[in-house]
């Protein structure tokens, strides 16, 4: 079984930043990958960002490539999604996920989820 929480969602205005930190418990957490997933009001849950497990792989959705950034650090089992340039769009729930030892970008092939964090981006 694996743990997850977030940390770091909040208010910013327009081209403001943040930083989403997921932290993951469990034995096998540093074998997976872990994806973070956004869902807005009234939208389906869609893929932000992902990290492979030794951290050496990176993906990103075309919507957030070169604002966000994803890292990962398996000394303390932290994940964190810099975002920068933060448009109004960008509103939502992000929630970090793992369980999977290849990328998948679809949310229903994740086992293990955090309680997510909200992001709100004012214009």
């Amino acid at each position: 079984h694996v743990n997850l929480v977030e940390s770091g969602g909040g208010l910013v205005q327009d081209g403001g930043s943040l930083r989403l930190s997921c932290v993951g418990s469990g034995r096998n957490v540093k074998r997976y990958y872990i994806t973070w997933f956004r869902q807005a009001p009234g939208k389906e849950r869609e893929f932000v960002a992902a990290i492979s497990s030794g951290g050496s792989d990176r993906y990103y959705a075309d919507s957030v490539k070169g604002r966000f950034t994803i890292s990962r650090d398996n000394a303390d089992n932290t994940v964190n999604l810099q975002m920068n340039s933060l448009k109004p769009e960008d509103t939502a729930v992000y929630y970090c996920a793992s369980g999977t030892p290849t990328l998948s970008t679809v949310s229903r092939q994740y086992v293990y989820w955090g309680q997510g964090t909200q992001v709100t981006v004012s214009s």
